[in-house]
């Protein structure tokens, strides 16, 4: 189930806010982000330049500017960009490295959270993430349910 819930993680639509670098990545081909931002101190980006700046609590048609509430980039810690399944699930499983949460907790992120809502309506032709919100809260808990076990590394 972890292996199927990847294909979300490890998604552009989601894996862009979990970059590995500084600053988010763009698109599907996971372009470093224009303009030129930063992560800053807390997420948010910089002075001047924070993500709210542009980025809403809602998509911008007009314009082309996607926005959710909470709009930031994941911790350096939380990167995605880059992690093999195994690797991935190891990082959701520490909480050290997973923003200190519980499985419940991440279970509860997964299914329920606004932000993580935004990669399936991302608006302006972007393609969304896989399946749904209700399906990967769904394979996450039934991750959970059969022991939270690790994939092996493909050969």
């Amino acid at each position: 189930m972890f292996v199927e819930a990847t294909k979300v993680m490890l998604h552009s639509r989601c894996a862009n806010c979990h970059p590995a670098g500084d600053s988010p990545l763009q698109g599907l081909e996971q372009r470093v982000h224009d303009p030129p931002v930063t992560r800053g101190p807390d997420g948010h980006g910089v002075v001047g330049m924070d993500c709210s700046s542009c980025h809403q609590t809602h998509n911008q048609p007009l314009i082309r500017v996607p926005g959710a509430p909470k709009w930031a980039v994941a911790p350096l810690k939380m990167a995605w960009v880059g992690r093999s399944p195994r690797a991935l699930c190891e990082q959701l499983k520490d909480p050290s490295r997973n923003g200190g949460k519980t499985l419940a907790q991440i279970q509860e992120h997964s299914a329920h959270d606004e932000l993580v809502a935004w990669g399936w309506v991302p608006g302006s032709g972007r393609e969304p993430a896989p399946g749904s919100q209700r399906a990967f809260g769904a394979l996450i808990q039934g991750w959970i349910d059969s022991g939270a076990h690790c994939p092996k590394e493909s050969p």
